[in-house]
């Protein structure tokens, strides 16, 4: 085959790649790729089916499961609202199950008890439990007598 065909190939198939996301097709785009060179290098049909053989079945055997272990990690840092759950914050205003305000990371944020019969009193300390909106939902780390 012309070598044009195998980049043609690759072209459509990194397409469907774009697409489907499965990283198979993106690893046949790069098979093709492989054939194209060995197209051009004057090499005849049996050696440009045998390389895009070849390094789709590398490619599919060796580098398709690393690659979706390292897609299916867990970030390794949480960002945003996320680093704030489960630090300690200290109340400012008394907190209930429908307003309060405590001090986290040095910047105040409104509050509610996670508990709701709860009133955690100013002086306090909280840890956070889970970010809901602009207000932190709160349990004492001790618990209250």
């Amino acid at each position: 085959m012309p070598w044009f065909v195998w980049l043609l190939a690759a072209g459509v198939l990194g397409a469907a790649e774009f697409f489907t996301l499965t990283l198979v097709f993106g690893l046949l785009a790069g098979a093709a790729l492989v054939a194209a060179v060995v197209a051009g290098a004057g090499i005849g049909a049996a050696g440009q089916i045998a390389a895009f053989g070849a390094v789709t079945a590398a490619g599919l055997l060796l580098v398709r499961p690393v690659a979706l272990r390292h897609m299916a990690r867990q970030p390794l840092t949480r960002e945003g609202t996320d680093a704030l759950i489960g630090r300690r914050a200290e109340v400012m205003q008394e907190v209930t199950a429908t307003h309060g305000l405590i001090k986290l990371s040095g910047e105040e944020w409104s509050a509610r008890a996670l508990d709701e019969t709860l009133v955690i009193p100013v002086g306090a300390f909280v840890d956070v439990m889970e970010i809901d909106g602009a207000t932190a939902i709160v349990y004492p780390r001790e618990l209250l007598p």
